[in-house]
């Protein structure tokens, strides 16, 4: 089954490419201009195939996806996770260090690898190598994610996702904690225009990221940050924390100068060789009977032992 058509009157201008990507989750740019080139897009009903055409505020913009492609992705016997499972969804709790699913540099060896010999069906709107994702995490990131089995709890978990009714919280282990004890950070978040790794907040285009936080305890330099996201944007969280000084313990690509832990917490632990981000809970309304549905998993080990190093406790219950 083939993702439903979507339409909307845009409220930007510019390059159709660009416009479709602040309209369509889930897509690269690079998907998208792929789609318009074989006339999957039409403005104000007519079929347009140059990404670059400009397209007027207002426009009436129509997506036809085409069906995905037979699955062709390998199951493998790999460790999984999962927490919840029934006829529309599961929910896994994933792991730090495993990518969600294959793409360029990571053939196998992800989790929709593990899906695939674990569970008897996956969505197919994802097509080839995302059958069933419906948002991701980055591969140090551990926690929940939901992923669907059928087209219909599919389509009705982006919609939640894209209108905001489906909420994730984070925990996270940073360092230099806010003086204040909560706060919002707002942007546009794009990549970065010298180091195409990270995104970074800009001024021109993007696409508009919210990030809540709040303190759920301070050891020196070292804090855990509890994080609220009202979008979904790659690496929203790694990147707005390090823009407003806070930087995550153990994040490699956004680290800060003059970053470090104790030394009497790194005799105790040792080198922390992933990021302390953990999706801590996840909720949303069941897809067929509407129900919230509400999940946490509590901190894997090596985040647990080092705010036990720190002196510091994992919450119980979420503070935004």
């Amino acid at each position: 089954m083939s993702e439903a058509p979507l339409v909307w009157r845009t409220k930007l201008s510019g390059r159709l490419d660009v416009v479709l990507v602040h309209g369509v989750d889930g897509y690269s740019r690079s998907r998208l201009a792929q789609l318009v080139r074989e006339g999957a897009v039409s403005v104000d009903g007519t079929v347009v195939q140059r990404p670059s055409a400009s397209v007027a505020e207002g426009a009436e913009i129509l997506v036809v996806f085409p069906p995905p492609k037979t699955l062709e992705t390998a199951a493998q016997n790999l460790p999984v996770d999962i927490v919840h499972e029934e006829k529309h969804f599961l929910v896994v709790n994933k792991a730090a260090g495993m990518v969600v699913h294959p793409g360029a540099g990571h053939p196998d060896g992800t989790l929709v690898n593990a899906l695939l010999h674990h569970v008897k069906d996956l969505s197919a709107i994802g097509g080839v190598e995302r059958p069933g994702i419906v948002h991701r995490l980055d591969r140090g990131t551990s926690g929940l994610l939901v992923v669907a089995k059928s087209d219909l709890a599919h389509q009705a978990l982006s919609e939640q996702f894209r209108d905001r009714t489906a909420g994730r919280h984070y925990l996270a282990i940073c360092y230099r904690p806010p003086l204040r004890n909560s706060g919002t950070q707002r942007s546009n978040l794009a990549r970065h225009p010298t180091d195409r790794l990270r995104w970074a907040s800009t001024d021109r285009g993007g696409k508009h990221a919210i990030t809540h936080w709040r303190v759920r305890g301070r050891a020196g330099t070292v804090g855990l940050l509890e994080c609220r996201l009202e979008t979904g944007r790659t690496h929203q969280i790694r990147a707005h924390l390090t823009e407003v000084g806070h930087p995550i313990v153990g994040d490699r690509l956004y680290k800060r100068r003059g970053t470090q832990l104790p030394p009497s917490v790194r005799t105790r632990v040792g080198d922390v060789t992933r990021t302390c981000l953990h999706a801590w809970r996840l909720y949303f309304n069941h897809p067929e009977t509407k129900e919230p549905c509400l999940f946490q998993a509590g901190l894997p080990t090596d985040m647990r032992d080092l705010l036990d190093a720190l002196g510091l406790q994992e919450p119980d219950t979420p503070a935004l």
